[in-house]
This record gives structure tokens, C-alpha cells and sequence, in this order.
């Protein structure tokens, strides 16, 4: 494929999408796009790179026929576009298939999958192998802080991913990452989710057994030494494998952690051998898991000690994910992705072993699609623990829920009070907002946990708390 190619991306505002396309571009290919929403910032990353993006879908954006239509897994049957590609017999392919055409063959791909966390660690690898000067690709589904995109063509022979269990395309139902070609492959952890495509965790088990399948003999596995289903998967693997932990019995294991609120610090073991003191500004018990699939990804590939202490404790960490946003009157704000059950109680477990002392509103969105329906109601209940007062916002979308099987703001506030958590379920973002800005006080913490854009609550409130700074300020002056 050394000759230029047009080629199109359908629904290129996408993540993924997006940053194929700014590779694509790279290489030297004309590449244009379109999609039903074009905003910032993707709307900005393809601007500055010079993509055409067509705004709706039609297919007189198809005129004249690219050589190539690459279609996002958010389009189905009926889009314009997708019908246009089959009438005409345009060439077509999903998003994970083009990238291994085009990317993978001749590199060695660092597949990072799992339930959680994969974003964060896609990006915490990326960057430690950037400063140390290995100069990798890669592509993570989100935007490292300090970085302007979250992909990048490097010189050098490793390919980083991000790789999702979600299905590829309308027409391949395959597991993203199943083209992804692995030469290394991380699982952080296997649990139920995706409640749209997936209906147990078996079928998911086995989208990560057929992953495990294509590892090479000369490649490596890396996960978990405490999850049941990964050490599952790593009994059918032909490839070394190496545990990570909390305890001794991992391959590579962090002991004598300690949380303070802007970093996280632990004793780095290779079995019994202390090999460094690291140090991350990323919070909580899971970004100490993130940080060791990084150590022994990062060792695999030759990154030395100084080098790789060096990284871990610079790396910004990702927007969106554990963000913090800004502080107004000593209140500091923070946006994160959590949406799974076990995430949110991963963040508020976090904040809280960072600053014990310090007040934790939790706002939370039920929006993705697993979220709205009722696959977790109960498993909700217990994870506002670590939280002082929790406020739910309604469900977004219900009607994209069966509705028998619709997720119940209502019923999980009254379990939340059962437990003794100070809840409610104000019925909008607007009515979110006047309680924050009425009820939180200097030193506490709000953290907005959607994965979605929750109707711009971020800047609503920060501006609210701004205007309340302001008139303090103004009245005792």
C-alpha cells in the first residue's frame, strides 16, 4: 500500500476514529471524514491536521468513490453512508481491521485490554517508552495530559494499543482487539460489562480466551495474580507469563505503598528482590496495578531502572481520569470516566486513602450503555462507600434501554440511604449545580463521574462557584 489512497472515515469523531485518521494522514494518504456531531476537541485535532470532515451523513460525501471507507463500530445498517459503501461495492473496513493493514505487520504490538484501566495504562506505557527514548506508535482511547492527541507514528518498532473487547463493526462482531496482531499483551482485569452485546461474562471470558490464543510463543502475557478469570485465561497461554500484585507471590509486585494527595508511592519487587522506590502522581490502589503491568511491560523491552522511575513519576496522567479540573474557594474539582461499579469505587477508594480528612461529593451519570440498564442496580449500592454525600443524576437516555430493563435512579438512592450514605437524586444538572454551589464548603472535593459529557456540569459549576468567590469577596472587602 505504498501508492496515496483516498480514504474516507464514517463516524471519524470517534476517539479511535479520529486518531486513525491523523495516522492515516501521516503516512501521506488523502483522508476526509464525516459524522452526525462534529465538536471539539476532535473537531479541532482534525482541523489542525488538515482533515476534511463532512458534517451528517450522506452519500454524496462519497463522491467520488475513495479507495477506501473505513466504518466506526457506532454505525449500523441504514446509515447513508454504510448503505452507499454495499450499493457501490466500495472497499470498506472497520477501524481495528485498517489498523492492522496499515500499522501492525510490521511492528510489535502492546495490546493493553481489560475491564478497567485500560486507557490509563495505554498511556502510562506510551509515554515511559517515550522518555526513554524508544520512540513508540500508539493509539490510546483518550488524551494524555501535555500530549495533543492521543496517537502517534513513531520510528520505533513498538505499537502501543488500547484494545477493547467491544465488537469491531456492524459487519465484524469480532473483539476489537483480536486484529490486533499481539506481541505482548496486557490484561488488567476480566469483569462483566457491555451489557449491549455481551450477555454473561463467559462470552467475554472467551473473547479474551481467543486473544490469549494468538500470543505468540516468543511473546508475553502480563496480568493480575488475584483475578480469577485472568489467571484462567493465562493456563491456555503458549507465551511466558508474568504476575503482577500487592503480595509476594506475584512476579512483580509493589509493597509498602503509601497515598498522599498528589501521589502515590511503593517498594518495587521482582519476586523477592527490591529493585526501586517509584513514585506516580496517579492515585489509588488501581493506578499501583496500572503502574506494574508498566514495569514489566516496559523491563520486557529493555527500558533501564533510571529511566523507568523517571517516567512513572512524570507521567501527567489522562484527561478524564482523575482530572482534576480546577479548584474555586479551596474546592477542588475533579472529572472522571467511572461508570462501572467497580471503577467508582476505585476512584472514591482513591481520594480517600489520598486525603482521608477531606469531604467527597460524588456526581454521578448513569449513561453508558450498560449503566442505564439494570445489570448493576444492586452492585451500585456499595460503591458510594467511600463518599460523603452522593448525588445521582437522572438516567440519560433511558429509552435506549429495554424497558423492562431499565436502570432505577430511584431505587439505588433508597439503597444508598439504607447503607447510611447521604443521598439524593436532584432531577437535573442545573438543580446539581445549585446544590454544590449552596452545600460544598472550603476543602472539599467534588468528583463528576459520567462517561459522557454530562451536560457541560464541570464548567456550569465551577463558573457557579467562581461567581460565589466573587460576591464573598466583593461583600467583605
Amino acid at each position: 500500500m505504498s501508492r496515496s489512497l483516498h480514504i474516507h472515515l464514517v463516524a471519524v469523531c470517534g476517539t479511535g476514529m479520529g486518531a486513525l485518521a491523523v495516522m492515516l494522514k501521516s503516512l501521506g494518504h488523502r483522508v476526509t471524514g464525516s459524522d452526525e456531531n462534529v465538536y471539539p476537541p476532535m473537531s479541532t485535532v482534525l482541523s489542525e491536521q488538515q482533515i476534511p470532515v463532512f458534517e451528517g451523513f450522506s452519500a454524496a460525501n462519497l463522491d467520488p468513490s475513495p479507495d477506501l471507507v473505513v466504518i466506526g463500530n457506532a454505525v449500523s445498517r441504514g446509515n447513508p453512508e454504510a448503505e452507499a459503501v454495499l450499493d457501490r461495492k466500495i472497499r470498506y473496513a472497520s477501524m481495528p481491521e485498517t489498523l492492522k493493514s496499515f500499522f501492525l505487520w510490521d511492528r510489535k504490538p502492546v495490546v493493553v485490554t481489560g475491564t478497567h484501566g485500560k486507557t490509563t495504562t495505554t498511556a502510562m506505557l506510551a509515554w515511559v517508552l517515550t522518555e526513554a527514548g524508544l520512540d513508540p506508535s500508539y493509539i490510546v482511547g483518550g488524551v494524555p495530559i501535555g500530549w495533543q492527541t492521543g496517537a502517534r507514528l513513531g520510528s520505533g518498532d513498538l505499537f502501543i494499543l488500547e484494545g477493547d473487547e467491544y465488537d469491531s463493526a456492524f459487519f465484524d462482531k469480532r473483539a476489537k482487539f483480536l486484529h490486533y496482531l499481539p506481541d505482548t499483551v496486557i490484561i488488567n482485569n476480566v469483569e462483566f460489562d457491555h451489557a449491549d452485546i455481551y450477555d454473561s461474562i463467559d462470552e467475554i471470558a472467551l473473547s479474551f480466551r481467543r486473544l490469549v490464543n494468538i500470543i505468540p510463543g516468543n511473546g508475553l502475557l502480563i496480568g493480575p495474580e488475584d483475578d480469577e478469570h485472568v489467571q484462567a485465561l493465562a493456563t491456555r497461554a503458549y507465551c511466558a507469563v508474568h504476575t503482577l500484585g500487592l503480595s509476594s507471590g506475584a512476579r512483580w509486585s509493589a509493597r509498602n505503598v503509601s497515598f498522599d494527595p498528589g501521589s502515590t508511592s511503593f517498594d518495587l519487587y521482582e519476586r523477592d528482590e527490591h529493585r526501586a522506590r517509584l513514585s506516580t502522581s496517579q492515585l489509588g490502589d488501581h493506578n499501583v496495578r496500572n503502574a506494574l503491568a508498566v514495569v514489566a511491560a516496559a523491563r520486557h523491552y529493555g527500558v533501564a531502572w533510571p529511566d523507568l522511575a523517571r517516567g512513572l513519576e512524570s507521567f501527567p496522567g489522562v484527561k478524564r481520569r482523575l482530572e482534576v479540573r480546577g479548584e474555586v474557594n479551596g474546592i477542588s474539582v475533579y472529572d472522571d470516566f467511572a461508570h462501572h461499579p467497580t471503577a467508582v469505587e476505585a476512584t472514591l477508594d482513591a481520594l480517600r486513602k489520598a486525603a482521608p480528612e477531606q469531604r467527597t461529593w460524588a456526581v454521578f451519570e448513569p449513561r453508558s450503555a450498560t449503566t442505564i440498564r439494570r445489570t448493576f442496580q444492586d452492585a451500585y449500592a456499595t460503591a458510594f462507600d467511600q463518599a460523603d454525600r452522593v448525588l445521582i443524576a437522572p438516567v440519560y437516555l433511558p429509552e435506549k434501554a429495554p424497558p423492562g430493563n431499565r436502570f432505577s435512579v430511584e431505587e439505588l438512592v433508597a439503597g444508598l440511604r439504607e447503607r447510611g450514605v447521604d443521598a439524593e437524586a436532584p432531577d437535573n444538572v442545573e438543580q446539581i449545580v445549585s446544590r454544590l454551589a449552596g452545600q460544598a464548603e472550603p476543602g472539599d472535593r467534588i468528583v463528576f463521574m459520567s462517561n459522557g459529557g454530562f451536560g457541560g456540569i464541570h464548567e456550569k459549576t465551577m463558573n457557579r462557584l467562581n461567581r460565589l468567590e466573587r460576591g464573598g469577596a466583593s461583600a467583605s472587602s
